[in-house]
């Protein structure tokens, strides 16, 4: 375990869930749906997550995609993410859910398609506990900013989400380029 790397792999995870700028979303949900069970949307999106850590690369292997390629297509869609938070624009459009069960809440909006890229994209760049290690914390991280997400509204301001939105879509913005750059030498080869 590294301590450095385990706190790079998490900070890169909160860039990619952006709880805090899902914080919108999670609102507006609550207004439409009502009570949003925070432990059961936090519990099944790490379970997803770990286990998508654990069998994502046998799946990969059985369908004949190696790390390196899922780790480079993973930088693009990071990338089109960091696009979306900084520019305020929306590349991906999804219809509005009718429930706030698990499935809009767990999966997409925390364990979705950029967290399973990143996850891989870790797996290729740091060790297996670090990782694990960040998963966690975030998971506590996304279970306090469930529970308590209209204070965080209140506190913050819309204009104070929508600067941490941007800030995080930067970082996400040179992670994904970091990423591409030392992934995309294993596909020339």
């Amino acid at each position: 375990m590294n301590f450095k790397d385990a706190f790079t792999a998490s900070m890169i995870l909160f860039a990619v869930i952006d709880i805090i700028g899902s914080i919108p979303i999670i609102l507006d949900l609550r207004k439409k749906v009502g009570h949003i069970q925070s432990e059961k949307a936090s519990l099944v999106a790490g379970i997803i997550m770990i286990a998508f850590l654990f069998v994502g690369e046998e799946i990969l292997n059985l369908i004949g995609i190696d790390v390196s390629s899922f780790a480079v297509a993973g930088a693009i869609v990071i990338f089109f993410l960091a696009i979306e938070m900084v520019l305020g624009i929306q590349i991906y459009k999804e219809d509005a859910p009718e429930t706030a069960s698990i499935v809009p809440i767990a999966f997409p909006l925390i364990a979705g398609a950029g967290t399973m890229t990143s996850l891989l994209s870790l797996r290729a760049e740091y060790a297996l506990p670090n990782i694990i290690i960040a998963i966690v914390v975030n998971l506590i991280v996304v279970y306090l900013v469930l529970k308590l997400s209209g204070r965080i509204e209140k506190l913050l301001g819309q204009s104070g989400l929508n600067v941490i939105r941007k800030v995080f879509g930067v970082i996400l913005l040179a992670i994904s380029i970091k990423l591409f750059a030392s992934n995309v030498g294993g596909l020339i080869n």
